[in-house]
């Protein structure tokens, strides 16, 4: 596994990320973060619990310009939960950088407070589909010279119903961008919304680490469900730990 240091981000964000005990890049990071900060556009095939945030989040932290007040990067999620996390996740990363402005966009919040924010200036936005949209619409959110878009659970924002808004999204990004596809499967309804707005895109794939701790024995059986019933569980012993 190879340290946040090699990778080429910005130093003030890898000592950050070090001081919190991740000098380690996962499988996901290692291969997205390089890609990203060289500009390729990206479909990478990541599950929850695998880095995917850090994967795209550190260098497009990196490559944003502070002087400018304009919106470099949005990320699209499906949830207003998952939104708000990457949000968090990303405001805790430019710890020693000043001057970077980022915000979540959601429904079910007053969005009077995020035109507010916006009219101030934002580097990175994260948000819905719908509210993404809808503060678009009202040309408050002006996406037309951003440099990435990343589209994080692509298939779960499909399955939720937001074909529509995400193509009307994509619609309104400058030809000239960098889109960046994270997905816990790729099927082709995936691949084709985006097909018009990625060029020769890198594919990659990683899978979650499940890694058991290692001074506990976990032992199974494999019964019949008519013998559940004959099934006696007792205390574990310190010979048989489950």
């Amino acid at each position: 596994m190879t340290e946040f240091s090699q990778l080429g981000i910005n130093k003030k964000l890898t000592q950050n990320v070090s001081n919190k005990s991740y000098r380690l890049a996962t499988p996901i990071q290692e291969k997205s973060i390089p890609l990203v900060l060289a500009g390729h556009d990206l479909m990478a095939v990541a599950q929850t619990g695998t880095g995917k945030t850090a994967a795209f989040g550190l260098p497009s932290i990196h490559l944003t310009d502070l002087k400018s007040r304009d919106t470099s990067t949005l990320v699209l999620c499906p949830t207003r939960e998952l939104c708000i996390q990457i949000a968090k996740d990303l405001t805790k990363y430019p710890k020693y950088i000043n001057g970077l402005n980022i915000l979540a966009v959601y429904g079910g919040s007053d969005v009077r407070g995020q035109i507010k924010a916006l009219n101030k200036g934002v580097h990175i936005v994260i948000g819905t589909p719908g509210r993404t949209k809808d503060l678009i619409k009202r040309n408050k959110l002006k996406i037309g010279s951003i440099a990435r878009i990343i589209l994080d659970e692509a298939d779960e924002m499909l399955t939720m119903g937001f074909k529509d808004d995400l193509e009307m999204i994509l619609s309104h990004t400058p030809k000239e961008k960098q889109t960046l596809l994270f997905s816990a499967t790729m099927p082709q309804k995936v691949i084709g919304i985006t097909k018009s707005y990625m060029n020769n895109p890198d594919r990659i794939s990683a899978q979650r680490m499940a890694i058991g701790a290692e001074n506990i024995k976990h032992i199974y059986y494999n019964v019949n469900a008519k013998d559940l019933s004959l099934i006696h569980i007792s205390e574990p012993t310190r010979q048989a730990e489950i």
